[in-house]
């Protein structure tokens, strides 16, 4: 079996057809770091690799599927990173580029010739929605919860799949408010395939994964191109790639620049306790006179 540092990747106990692809920092709610979307890919790539393999189940460890990206790193550190840079004037197309690759590894799931199913317990969030959706199919149990708190403040969702996944109206909702979901909600609104009790979200993936295991591999990879088609004839990649250009924006206009320095100044978690409020954040002018004095203290804690 490959070896990876975020992530396992094995053929299931019973049943060898379903590969079962488990996010692995429980410790860190599954968050992703530099590491997470190379090794997903190549994760996906040694599944479709295996002839024995029809269909790959991507769960997480422990408490949940996946927080997002790990944000004590990237939003409460004081780190030049491409996405979090700290010299000025920042690089767009620095931050593009590498947030770009990071997309084009999440989609490895959706490009998979192999189905993939993401079995949500916990939460979802953020960059962890992302993995989600980009598989083909999700079951999730009914307290979970998927959503991207970010649009409020410092972030876009660069796979930009909630409107092809729940259609404009639903996904302006989600985006507008930062709103997270259960799993009740998820499969009323046509984004789940199935959310049952937490208890049976085990044998309710697997008894799916099953069902699909036994199709040949040819006609599943048909099957999957025809609908996939579907959605680049609607724009997937070019909603992905404006999506993945304001992204960057969002980490590095007034309001982002303050949500870093509030994070950095008051902790993460202070940060998000305040853009998950509904209190209004700060923008432009306000922002900006919030940055200075963030900063006049001396930033990063």
């Amino acid at each position: 079996m490959p070896d990876f540092s975020t992530l396992r990747i094995a053929p299931d106990a019973t049943e060898p057809g379903v590969a079962r692809l488990l996010l692995n920092r429980p410790e860190r709610l599954n968050a992703i770091n530099d590491a997470t979307p190379r090794e997903l890919r190549a994760a996906v790539e040694w599944a479709n690799a295996d002839d024995e393999v029809h269909v790959i189940v991507v769960e997480g460890a422990g408490k949940g599927f996946c927080g997002g990206y790990d944000l004590t790193m990237f939003g409460e550190g004081k780190i030049d990173h491409p996405c979090q840079q700290e010299r000025h004037p920042w690089d767009p197309m620095e931050d593009y580029a590498y947030m770009k690759r990071n997309t084009e590894d999440f989609m490895s799931l959706w490009r998979s010739a192999k189905p993939t199913i993401a079995k949500v317990h916990g939460f979802a969030a953020a960059g962890g929605s992302d993995i989600a959706l980009c598989c083909d199919l999700l079951v999730m149990a009914q307290d979970a919860r998927i959503g991207y708190m970010p649009t409020r403040v410092w972030g876009c969702p660069t796979t930009a799949m909630w409107t092809y996944r729940l259609g404009p109206a639903r996904a302006k909702q989600l985006m507008f408010t930062g709103d997270t979901i259960d799993g009740r909600t998820a499969l009323a609104w046509g984004l789940a395939n199935d959310a049952v009790p937490p208890d049976a979200l085990e044998a309710a993936t697997m008894a799916l994964a099953n069902r699909i295991a036994g199709v040949p591999r040819g006609h599943l990879a048909m099957h999957k191109m025809v609908v996939n088609q579907v959605m680049l004839a609607m724009g997937l990649e070019q909603s992905q790639q404006l999506a993945t250009v304001f992204d960057g924006i969002t980490r590095h206009n007034p309001e982002g620049l303050w949500f870093r320095r509030y994070a950095q100044a008051e902790g993460f978690k202070a940060a998000v306790q305040w853009r998950d409020s509904g209190q209004p954040i700060p923008e432009g002018d306000d922002a900006r006179e919030r940055i200075r004095e963030l900063e006049s203290r001396g930033g990063a804690r």
